[in-house]
């Protein structure tokens, strides 16, 4: 048996007017602890306007591969608002996974078949698509101009790279050890 909660994709818009990008993600019982777990852990140091989250069983998720293979378009339902995303590199360091658009459609699978034809989202560039309903997203307040970090920044502290205090490796120790 599962015990863990359900697991949410965070999406960070850090200035208005750039895309929604995945950062990660968190556990969480609901949409709105999500939010609040979210900020806690993405919005720290550096800050955002705004900040989603969406149940990882909510998001259509196909690669380029699969989608030349073929998909299956299932049975029509109501139509509804779906939000696309797209990752474009494959750059470990980060995911990339951006917000490009909305489509209306009736099914996930619809929404993928009208977003690769509109030219807008750059389908031959695309890497993997994100397709999520509109519904499932929960979103911080409007209101907030920016979302507060649980933890006051250190303005007065100096932040380095991991690289600035150098690396050590067991050879280079041992070398020196002998040398001496």
């Amino acid at each position: 048996m599962d015990t863990q909660w359900p697991r949410y994709e965070v999406f960070k818009q850090d200035k208005d007017g750039k895309p929604h990008e995945a950062v990660g993600s968190v556990h969480a019982p609901d949409g709105e602890m999500a939010l609040l777990n979210a900020r806690d852990v993405f919005v720290r140091r550096p800050s955002a306007v705004s900040l989603w989250v969406v149940p990882d069983s909510a998001i259509y998720s196909v690669t380029a591969e699969e989608l030349a293979a073929g998909i299956a378009l299932p049975e029509a339902g109501e139509t509804q608002s779906f939000l696309v995303f797209t990752k474009r590199s494959q750059r470990r360091s980060m995911t990339f996974v951006k917000h490009v658009g909305e489509v209306t459609a009736v099914t996930p699978q619809h929404a993928l078949q009208q977003a690769i034809t509109h030219e807008e989202f750059e389908p031959d560039k695309v890497w993997v698509w994100w397709i999520v309903p509109a519904t499932a997203v929960t979103r911080s307040d409007d209101d907030e101009a920016t979302i507060a970090s649980m933890f006051t920044p250190a303005h007065d502290k100096t932040y380095r790279q991991q690289a600035h205090y150098g690396f050590v490796s067991p050879t280079r120790k041992t070398r020196g050890k002998s040398e001496r």
